[in-house]
C-alpha cells in the first residue's frame, strides 16, 4: 500500500503516459479561418493579440501564428485580442468563432483522481459554464453542449487529466447565411 506521502507526491508530477498530444493548435476566439492564420499572422510584427491578452494565454507558435496555452489560465472571451489584431484575422465580426474555441475537451479517466475514488472538484470549480458534471461525487464528464473550450479546467487539474482535440477554424456557412438574410 502506498504511503500518504507517495499519494500526495503524485499530484506534483503529470501523468505523461496518459496525456494525449494534439497536432493542431488551439486558436484565439474570433478567428477568420485557419488559412487566414497561416497566411497573415506570420508576417505580423506587432503580435498585438499576445500583448492584449490579460490572461497571458496567447503565445506565438513556431510557425508564427497565435495559439493558446492553458498552463496558467483560460480564455475569458474578453474581445481584447480581436480588438487589437491589426491584420483582421481576429475580428469581432467573426461571430461564428466568438463563443467556442476550436477544441473539444475530454477528461482522461485513467488519470483523473475522481474517477479513482478521490473527492476532487478542481476542474468543476473554475468552469463558469457549468460544463463539468459529476455522476455522484465521482466520475466527472464534460458536457459538450455547454463547454466553450475556455481551458480553465486544464490549469486547475492536479493530475493533468484533461485533454483536448482540436479542429480547424473555418467560416460557419450556416451563420454566414443567417447574417446575410
Amino acid at each position: 500500500m502506498a504511503s500518504r506521502r507517495d499519494f500526495l507526491r503524485s499530484f506534483t508530477k503529470p501523468l505523461a503516459q496518459t496525456k494525449e498530444e494534439t497536432p493542431s493548435l488551439v486558436r484565439p476566439p474570433y478567428g477568420k479561418s485557419e488559412s487566414a492564420f497561416q497566411n497573415e499572422c506570420p508576417s505580423c510584427e506587432s503580435h498585438a493579440c499576445v500583448t492584449s491578452c490579460d490572461e497571458k494565454i496567447i503565445i506565438i507558435a513556431e510557425d508564427g501564428t497565435p495559439t493558446l496555452t492553458f498552463k496558467q489560465n483560460g480564455c475569458t472571451f474578453c474581445d481584447a485580442c480581436a480588438l487589437a489584431c491589426t491584420e483582421g484575422v481576429l475580428n469581432l465580426e467573426h461571430t461564428y468563432n466568438a463563443k467556442q474555441l476550436n477544441a473539444v475537451f475530454r477528461i482522461l479517466t485513467e488519470a483523473c483522481v475522481a474517477h479513482h475514488g478521490v473527492i476532487c472538484h478542481s476542474c468543476k470549480e473554475p468552469c463558469i459554464d457549468d460544463a463539468i458534471l459529476f455522476n455522484g461525487m465521482f466520475n466527472p464528464v464534460i458536457d459538450d453542449d455547454r463547454c466553450t473550450g475556455c481551458g480553465f479546467c486544464i490549469s486547475r487539474c492536479p493530475t493533468q487529466a484533461i485533454g483536448y482535440m482540436t479542429y480547424e477554424v473555418e467560416n460557419s456557412t450556416q451563420e454566414v447565411n443567417n447574417e446575410s438574410a
